[in-house]
């Protein structure tokens, strides 16, 4: 007989392999962290003999389950704020709370309060996307889960990088470091194609085709992001995504829900997997993905639990439930989506969205030890046992429609075991639940006294986009305009559009400088005959009204241009001054009214602002602005560099140099 070190007998053993096999009383014998042999339990016990030999006493043996997107760390935040729009939920909490909190004692936590949760819920691998992963990945392998870890990237600075360049680095180094791991492939995750620039995406996909890892992106998670992704790109984001190359890296695309008929067929042949996220989805009024016609098309879809600030929980037997409910309800078809698919899409298709299935998902020779042992005793599922026995196939009616996530109770990873009758055997689970008490009491705090915060003031008002953190620019008193005008048309430099505004501003200022400050914005766009600003030029277009709230500035002065570092929200505004002044109650106010000639150019290709402000209040001066903003640290330094010499070529003198801002010169 062969030895090896594990067998579990006498179980329905559900294998979810190609044949579909289902062995009423089965075994699966284990060497090492790989299956040697799945079958019938007498066949196995006389060709097997093991050092450990588990009966699971009838219980279903299934392959682990695959929560193929969450964000783990985040249950730190389950029910935080709750019944609000996606982009209120995400930029008025979840970043504004993990720009506070989020560091690598936050998402270690985290992650093993969620381990924990997904363990006891028979998951035994996870696709994750945050900050800090490598400290995800420190506490998922001490849990012994394994996991596909993306390290988030954004345009935005994040927790644990203040530009994209850091958090690509970073990315670099999480991959050197645990690339190779038993439990743990680490990815990269560009955030979404709005969260992120072009510069990300692809160097993103650079970095997953380097290393052979996974890269996992939200894309196409609610009708607003395609909105906006045509208004942009002109195009909608999947097809914006494999436009610039991305998909030439093994993509999670998490969401899809808003995907169209086009893109369906185009990622079809393309090594991407997609995942439904139910709850998620319903829960913030996302929709319902298209997952029928996907699954017709043969793209791999998963199913994951998003992050347990969204959802709340990581229950993949709920997302299970109405991943299959939902596909009957739309189509008005009971046989839409059967629960064998559904459970397909937990277990082995989603192995294969997040690129491991020929490692994990079925229950095969060759493949990990991943599987998990589900009872049959509760009253819930009573009497599936009797119509199981009647006929096999009948147990994924059970496991998708009857079963909760309580009724498993055994996990075993790479052959060791996780979980033994309920009891957690890797985790300290009360040491863990306290942990999450203590950070969650300082994050209530923290939300409690910033209830006067500017920020969440124009959150609450909606429209709110964040915009570049780097400005860098240039200003200088001048006298001539029109000489300057001839140089930026007449000169070296590329002019690619270029408009005439009449601009009033008017600024809210407050007591605590630490909060910023807030523009109001009327700018009327101009014939582009008018090349005066003078009075009498009729309207082109209607008047544009916006509201910016700039916050604390950090300056470093280059030569003599100025790179400005700050956060800086941007929204329509869609009611009167009188409104927001009584709604922000400044403590004082600043007006300036200016006529401004705005030309784009690209300078040794790089593209740059001029504007030519003549001053009508609160006096009459006249400005020269050279400006450029982005994402990236390096990008601006480079960029301020190229403004010194534009000075040059607009033959500005240093004396002209104004080292303020409007808001400061005119400062009452």
């Amino acid at each position: 007989m062969q030895k090896v070190d594990l067998i579990v007998a006498h179980g329905v053993v559900v294998t979810m392999n190609g044949a579909g096999n289902i062995y009423p009383d089965g075994a699966v014998a284990v060497s090492g962290q790989r299956i040697v042999a799945v079958g019938a339990a007498d066949t196995i016990g006389k060709q097997y003999d093991a050092r450990e030999m588990v009966d699971v006493g009838g219980k279903v043996v299934t392959p682990g389950l695959v929560n193929a997107h969450t964000h783990a760390p985040m249950s730190l935040l389950r029910g935080l704020a709750n019944d609000l729009r996606l982009d209120v939920w995400l930029l008025g909490y979840m970043m504004p709370v993990e720009r506070e909190f989020v560091d690598p004692e936050f998402c270690y936590w985290g992650t093993l309060l969620s381990c924990a949760e997904m363990i006891r819920g028979g998951v035994t691998t996870f696709a994750d996307m945050y900050y800090y992963e490598g400290d995800v990945a420190r506490a998922t392998a001490e849990a012994g889960m394994r996991a596909v870890l993306g390290e988030s990237v954004l345009k935005f600075p994040a927790p644990d990088a203040d530009s994209y360049d850091e958090s690509l680095k970073y990315a670099r180094e999480f991959m050197k470091t645990w690339k190779g791991h038993d439990l743990i492939t680490p990815a990269i995750a560009p955030h979404a194609p709005y969260t992120c620039t072009e510069d990300i995406l692809t160097k993103a996909r650079d970095l997953a085709v380097e290393f052979d890892v996974p890269l996992h992106i939200h894309l196409s998670e609610t009708a607003q992001e395609v909105k906006e992704s045509y208004h942009q790109h002109n195009m909608a984001p999947l097809a914006y995504m494999n436009d610039l190359g991305v998909f030439e890296a093994k993509t999670i695309a998490a969401h899809c829900v808003h995907i169209e008929e086009g893109e369906i067929y185009t990622i079809a042949n393309l090594p991407v997997g997609v995942v439904h996220n139910p709850s998620s989805n319903l829960k913030l009024a996302s929709g319902i993905a298209p997952v029928m016609e996907m699954r017709q098309c043969h793209i791999p879809v998963g199913i994951g639990t998003d992050g347990t600030a969204s959802n709340n929980d990581l229950d993949m037997f709920e997302e299970m439930r109405l991943a299959a409910f939902l596909p009957k309800g739309i189509s008005g078809n009971p046989i839409a989506l059967p629960a064998k698919e559904a459970f397909t899409m937990a277990t082995i298709e989603g192995a294969r969205a997040i690129h491991l299935g020929d490692e994990i998902g079925s229950l095969e020779v060759g493949k990990r030890a991943d599987f998990v042992a589900i009872s049959l005793g509760s009253s819930h599922a009573t009497p599936a046992r009797s119509y199981i026995e009647m006929d096999p196939n009948n147990v994924y009616a059970h496991l998708v429609y009857a079963a909760h996530a309580e009724d498993v109770t055994d996990v075993w990873v790479n052959g060791q075991r996780l979980m033994e009758g309920r009891q957690l055997l890797t985790i300290d689970e009360e040491t863990v639940r306290a942990k999450a008490q203590e950070l969650a009491q300082k994050i209530g705090a923290f939300l409690t006294n910033r209830e006067a915060n500017l920020l969440d003031k124009l959150i609450a008002i909606g429209g709110l986009q964040r915009e570049e953190s780097f400005e860098v620019q240039l200003k200088a008193q001048v006298d001539d305009l029109d000489r300057l005008e001839h140089l930026v048309t007449e000169g070296q430099m590329e002019v690619t559009r270029q408009s005439v505004r009449q601009q009033y501003d008017t600024y809210f200022r407050f007591q605590n400088e630490q909060q910023g400050f807030i523009r109001y914005r009327e700018d009327n766009l101009l014939q582009s005959e008018a090349q005066e600003g003078v009075p009498g030029v009729h309207l082109a277009v209607q008047p544009q009204y916006t509201l910016t709230l700039m916050g604390p500035t950090h300056e470093r002065v280059y030569e003599n241009s100025v790179i400005l570092s700050r956060s800086r929200y941007i929204s329509p505004a869609a009611h009167s001054l009188r409104f927001y002044r009584e709604y922000f109650q400044p403590n004082s106010e600043q007006e300036v009214i200016k006529w401004r000639r705005r030309f784009h150019i690209r300078y040794q290709e790089e593209e740059f602002v001029i504007n030519l402000d003549k001053m009508t209040k609160p006096d009459n001066n006249t400005y020269v602005e050279i400006k450029s903003r982005t994402w990236s640290r390096e990008d601006a330094l480079h960029k301020a560099r190229l403004i010194s010499q534009l000075m040059q070529d607009l033959h500005i003198r240093p004396e002209q140099v104004v080292h303020q801002e409007y808001v400061n010169i005119y400062a009452g």
